[in-house]
């Protein structure tokens, strides 16, 4: 299982969803996030209000998904993603060892 977390613009949300819908994955969870990278938060909008912006509005999307499946949609977010600017994000990922479902105690991939 790969762990994919995704740090986009708050607008591409919807495509993130509908990327993991079309490969089966329903389970996310989305988290409203601020933060800045090579842009260091300055875009053209604040620019003219004179304000220093160092921050800008991002969502962070954590899925885990099949190992199988993992780079197939990290192309497809990559592709649909882009706007071709700075600012338009990361996907991390990483490898998921184990995982358990707080409910019942189950343990490993039946739990995805």
């Amino acid at each position: 299982m790969k762990k994919l977390e995704i740090i986009t613009r708050p607008e591409k949300l919807d495509v993130v969803k509908k990327i993991l819908a079309k490969n089966e994955y329903s389970g996310m969870t989305v988290t409203a996030a601020m933060g800045c990278g090579h842009q260091r938060g300055n875009i053209k909008d604040f620019e003219q209000l004179n304000l220093d912006m160092n921050l800008l509005p991002k969502i962070h999307i954590m899925t885990v998904v099949w190992d199988e499946d993992a780079e197939e949609i990290i192309c497809e977010l990559q592709q649909q993603l882009t706007t071709g600017n700075v600012g338009d994000g990361k996907i991390f990922v990483s490898a998921i060892d184990d995982v358990v479902r707080i409910r019942t105690g189950e343990r490993g991939e039946k739990t995805l």
